[in-house]
């Protein structure tokens, strides 16, 4: 018959045994003198192992570690075996035995030190928390799909205000100017005016339904095509056509007929119609507007560069901030800007492998160059 000291610590021992085995959590104590780590069976049956079937060495689990997650699951352990942090804390995926991953949290402390401060014994515990990493994991993925749904909305609005608002505005001046007409002819003209802007406006409209689509649609379920830059390039400047004659602007176009870009109709009708509305807009005033087009053929990419000699922008000072949502950075008299045509621009650029690069001098004019891959 056993002491009553014995029978404390027996059931000493089988308590925390049960509160162990209930709480899910697996123990490892790695001895540094001989090299040996003792795995319990809770850490064992997170990974589908029987007791035979794990090693008691650090790297029966340390080779078990995902790739991805070796490096900082070493430099945390190494941080607390030099005494830079009081507990060892690490969370990292393990291959289980049937292939599969799992998420642990890994936690350990040094409980035993040599006279020089070495490590003798560390003790740990592994925890499951598979479902909180998943949960999470969830989390972000609704969170990016929101986001995006919300970037497509806003690319909706904007292209529906900014394109339609454009030909209302031309509807409005070529109807002032037939009120004008003095003859017959000016008559005629301004109404085979109102026929092209009508034409360009259908088909505004018509490419608002892919815009539509793209809300209710992942990217990659998107109809894209083979569009001609230059016949997307004669539409925007036909849209623009009254502020430019208005301005006496010249725009040189020095881009081949037979270029194409792999894009989305209503994206490129959107970007070419802000950068080219943009020079418009910042122009320097009693100076005569220039627009250069020209375009680049690489091997995967459509780069299109389109110059202006307008008022420029500060770069050194608003470079970081030039695609920032609701960023403006001129006080230009009788201009409306929103703030939100670069960051529009880049987006839609940015959704089919594009980007938007500037070079800009206050004063002196600035270039946007648009690459579209192929």
């Amino acid at each position: 018959m056993k002491s009553p000291k014995e029978s404390d610590a027996y059931f000493n021992k089988l308590k925390w045994q049960f509160a162990l085995e209930n709480s899910g959590l697996g123990i490892w104590d790695w001895n540094s003198v001989s090299n040996k780590v003792y795995y319990s069976k809770e850490s064992r049956q997170i990974l589908g192992l029987k007791e035979k079937e794990m090693k008691s060495t650090s790297e029966a689990w340390d080779e078990r570690v995902h790739p991805d997650d070796r490096e900082q699951y070493f430099k945390d352990f190494e941080d607390h075996v030099k005494g830079k942090t009081s507990f060892y804390i690490n969370e990292h995926r393990v291959r289980c035995e049937d292939g599969s991953y799992k998420w642990i949290l890994d936690r350990g402390k040094i409980l035993l030190k040599d006279s020089n401060g070495k490590p003798l014994r560390i003790i740990g515990t592994h925890s499951d928390i598979s479902k909180r990493k998943n949960a999470e994991n969830q989390t972000l993925n609704n969170l990016d799909i929101i986001t995006s749904q919300n970037k497509k909305l806003l690319n909706f609005a904007h292209i529906v205000s900014h394109n339609l608002r454009t030909h209302v505005g031309n509807f409005e001046t070529i109807m002032k100017f037939y009120d004008e007409a003095a003859s017959k002819e000016e008559k005629e003209e301004m109404i085979m005016h109102l026929k092209t802007i009508s034409r360009t406006l259908s088909s505004t409209i018509g490419n608002l339904d892919d815009v539509v689509r793209e809300v209710q649609m992942d990217k990659e379920s998107l109809k894209t095509g083979q569009l001609n830059l230059m016949d997307y390039l004669s539409r925007a400047l036909e849209v623009l056509k009254a502020d430019i004659e208005d301005y006496d602007a010249t725009v040189n176009l020095m881009v081949d007929e037979a270029t194409f870009v792999n894009f989305l109709p209503a994206y490129l009708e959107s970007i070419l119609q802000n950068i080219l509305s943009n020079a418009i807009k910042y122009r320097k005033q009693n100076t005569s507007l220039i627009i250069d087009i020209s375009s680049e053929n690489l091997e995967d990419a459509i780069k299109l560069s389109i110059r202006d000699n307008g008022i420029g922008i500060d770069l050194e000072k608003y470079g970081e901030q030039l695609f920032g949502m609701y960023n403006t950075f001129h006080n230009q008299s009788g201009v409306d800007s929103r703030g939100i045509g670069l960051y529009l621009t880049r987006s839609q650029l940015e959704t089919f492998g594009g980007s938007i690069e500037v070079e800009s001098e206050l004063g002196k004019g600035s270039t946007f160059i648009l690459t579209f891959k192929k």
